[in-house]
């Protein structure tokens, strides 16, 4: 399951302008990916370096707990065990399992956090080993260990009836955010932009007064363009897409994002989806949600739930773009 990086167009990030005394920046690796940070500091806000300090702490604290990519991880110990076994775990991980067994019922099973065997079979896993569409008999095996009613969790334990094995990168950098976000907030910081592996969250205005803008890509392969600009204050910003990580055979394409109800990666037209959510854990499950449903369905629950989403849809050789009045509303034009 993919997520896009925005671009945010501030200090430190492509665009840049307006960006005036008292805002501090940094940023470094997190995820396998990057992360930045941008806030107007305040009289009673540590220094930078402490800031950053702290930041870290976080996203290595996540990093040990959340990570497919190492095998000491939490839930990759977790992800190794047979089926009915339970292991303790950190409340990050517990958390994180409730949100991805509502978005599994949220879309009738669509979306799961247990795709990894499938992940893997496609090639698009972290113990993948060929992208190529894989035999029906392979598949079949593979899906025996899909679904997230095989989970549960008892007290503060994570249970499993069957072989499955978890992986939270549909959103686990949006829970990252928030955590980094609710740090600012207990420093005193409360205009800020911050961003990890592409998820995002912005809230104030920046020294000069001006809003914090991002730019939604266009979905193309070949190289970043703008799709749409927008001023956000308070909301996470999360964008899923099809079309930077995919194969193709036979004359066909395949997408890394696969719907867990099939076992197989999207067909639809749909390329992209942004999602605005006061929480940007929400956003980022929600985004990633709304791409597997498609164009149809997907619009359908999002006005449905109240989902501010923006579809980016394939028309022939270019795209066509769709936002709702949620979207429309939280992105108008603020003085």
């Amino acid at each position: 399951m993919g997520k896009l990086r925005q671009m945010a167009m501030g200090c430190g990030f492509a665009l840049l302008a307006g960006c005036g005394d008292g805002l501090e920046q940094f940023g470094g690796p997190t995820m396998g990916s990057t992360y930045s940070i941008q806030y107007v500091r305040t009289a009673s806000s540590p220094s930078t370096k402490e800031l950053q300090r702290q930041v870290e702490s976080i996203l290595g604290e996540f990093d040990r707990q959340l990570s497919t990519y190492r095998s000491d991880s939490v839930i990759e110990g977790f992800n190794r065990l047979p089926a009915n076994s339970c292991q303790a775990m950190p409340e990050p991980v517990l958390q994180l399992v409730r949100t991805g067994e509502q978005l599994s019922q949220a879309s009738a099973g669509a979306f799961d956090l247990t795709v990894e065997p499938l992940l893997n079979l496609w090639g698009f896993g972290p113990q993948a080993r060929a992208l190529k569409v894989p035999d029906v008999q392979a598949l079949a095996q593979a899906h025996q260990r899909v679904g997230h009613q095989h989970l549960r969790i008892d007290g503060e334990q994570l249970c499993k009836d069957a072989a499955v094995e978890v992986d939270f990168n549909s959103i686990a950098a949006g829970y990252a955010v928030d955590r980094i976000v609710a740090l600012l907030g207990s420093q005193g910081i409360h205009s800020y932009l911050v961003e990890a592996t592409g998820e995002l969250k912005a809230a104030g205005r920046k020294p000069d007064g001006s809003a914090w803008r991002i730019a939604l890509e266009e979905p193309r392969d070949d190289q970043q363009v703008a799709e749409k600009i927008i001023a956000v204050d308070g909301v996470g910003v999360s964008t899923s897409g099809d079309y930077r990580n995919y194969f193709q055979q036979d004359g066909r394409r395949y997408s890394h994002t696969l719907d867990a109800r099939t076992g197989a990666p999207i067909t639809h037209r749909l390329a992209s989806v942004t999602v605005l959510h006061p929480s940007a854990l929400a956003a980022d499950g929600l985004s990633t949600l709304l791409l597997i449903l498609g164009p149809e369905q997907g619009w359908a629950y999002a006005e449905q739930q109240h989902i501010a989403a923006f579809f980016v849809m394939r028309e022939g050789e270019g795209f066509v773009t769709r936002s709702n009045k949620a979207f429309e509303q939280l992105t108008a034009a603020k003085p």
